[in-house]
């Protein structure tokens, strides 16, 4: 288990968000050398004060870097600060260390947020042997041992629990981003895909009454270009939401029960498995008014894709049956043909209608049932709950929290 988590860690990748330009690291790091240059003129305890300039103002300087470059600059800061203090002790009682120093405190914190985890550990071991060693002498050995390693270990500490968490942040924020755009392909599919099926439907209706009734062609025509107005207006809406900009996407609304009738009034045309004519008829009963918004909208995206499957799979259909009950707690949905009994092909279709309808239904702890009819033909019946309020399901797994998530490993590492 151990070895495991020391692999991972080793193995991690540079961060690859690390900010390449902040304009305040400026200031920070010619604040750091005005101090530094003001011990250098007002410090009379120094050593030759080039050797301490030297020591001191490059390291200050590199920490402008710190975050691009984090190992490179704390081999530098460290190497120089383990070279003062080695000097310090053979030298007394001269000090070749600046408070401005103290800044380095930023270092172990930037490698652990943004360096590689074989850059961490390289990085470690250089801060250990450059500042802890020189600390195991004298008196107060177990005092200035401890605050030594926590000189490191604290900031380190600290930059890898804020590195989990970013990164813990940035998986939520892409799980649900994903989770956006697998609704709209199913809003994208539930709509467009119900305009195309009718547009392929008129298209066999005017095929079928081109020779023996001319005139009706030309309405036949305009109900497909009035669904291929409808097909391009929604499909531009939906593929403008899954692109990456969110400048200025104009959603057209959602649909609802009351569009039912609608949608029924411009799919009446031949089925497309069959031969004769299909009439979409509708009733509604019941308390529909007051609904969730969500509620509203599935119910419509329900009959739509009821109704397409129906137009598309039923044989020898002439009568499709949509109807909408409300009740006090729910809604039901039923939606049935009588075409021919239903195929092993429509049972076992690979499709994502049903799916989409059994997905959508049970987001809304809704139950979903589908299958051939007593009679004839193919039935769909699905319930929701008026409020559209999903309950937590008792046994669903805990989700980890960044916090979790970041005790866990830096407990492991």
């Amino acid at each position: 288990m151990g070895h495991s988590a020391i692999s991972r860690f080793l193995t991690q990748p540079r961060e690859p968000s690390a900010p390449k330009h902040v304009w305040w690291d400026w200031i920070f790091v010619a604040g750091l050398v005005m101090t530094a240059t003001s011990e250098l003129i007002l410090r009379t305890d120094l050593g030759p004060r080039p050797i301490v300039a030297l020591l001191t103002i490059p390291p200050l300087l590199a920490l402008r870097w710190r975050r691009t470059s984090p190992l490179v600059v704390v081999v530098l800061a460290f190497v120089a600060h383990g070279v003062s203090d080695a000097a310090v002790r053979y030298n007394t009682p001269n000090q070749y260390m600046l408070y401005a120093t103290a800044a380095y405190l930023l270092l172990p914190y930037a490698l652990f947020r943004w360096g590689s985890g074989r850059d961490c550990a390289f990085g470690l071991m250089v801060m250990a042997l450059t500042h802890v060693p020189s600390r195991l002498t004298g008196i107060r050995t177990l005092l200035e041992f401890g605050l030594a390693v926590a000189f490191i270990l604290v900031p380190a500490q600290l930059g890898y629990a804020v590195r989990i968490r970013a990164a813990s942040r940035v998986q939520e924020h892409d799980r649900v981003r994903m989770h956006e755009r697998e609704q709209l392909a199913r809003e994208l599919h539930d709509s467009v895909a119900h305009h195309v099926s009718a547009i392929v439907i008129q298209a066999q209706a005017g095929q079928a009454v081109a020779t023996s009734d001319p005139a009706s062609v030309t309405v036949v025509l305009k109900a497909i270009e009035a669904e291929a107005a409808r097909t391009l207006g929604e499909m531009r809406a939906l593929v403008g939401a899954l692109r990456q900009s969110e400048a200025a996407v104009e959603l057209n609304p959602q649909r609802g029960i009351n569009d039912i009738a609608e949608l029924a009034r411009g799919t009446g045309a031949t089925g497309g498995a069959g031969t004769g004519r299909v009439r979409v008829s509708v009733s509604q009963s019941g308390e529909l008014d007051d609904l969730s918004p969500i509620v509203d909208t599935a119910i419509f995206r329900l009959a739509q894709e009821a109704i397409t499957n129906a137009l598309r799979h039923a044989r020898n259909a002439t009568h499709i049956a949509v109807s909408v009950a409300g009740e006090l707690h729910d809604i039901h949905i039923t939606v049935e043909d009588d075409g021919e009994p239903a195929s092993s092909a429509l049972i076992n279709s690979g499709g994502f209608g049903l799916i989409g309808m059994r997905e959508r239904t049970a987001l809304l702890n809704g139950t979903f049932s589908a299958g051939p009819g007593s009679r004839r033909g193919w039935t769909i019946r699905a319930t929701l709950p008026r409020d559209g309020k999903a309950h937590a399901t008792p046994d669903k797994p805990e989700i980890a929290t960044p916090l979790m998530v970041g005790r866990h490993l830096s407990q492991t590492a």
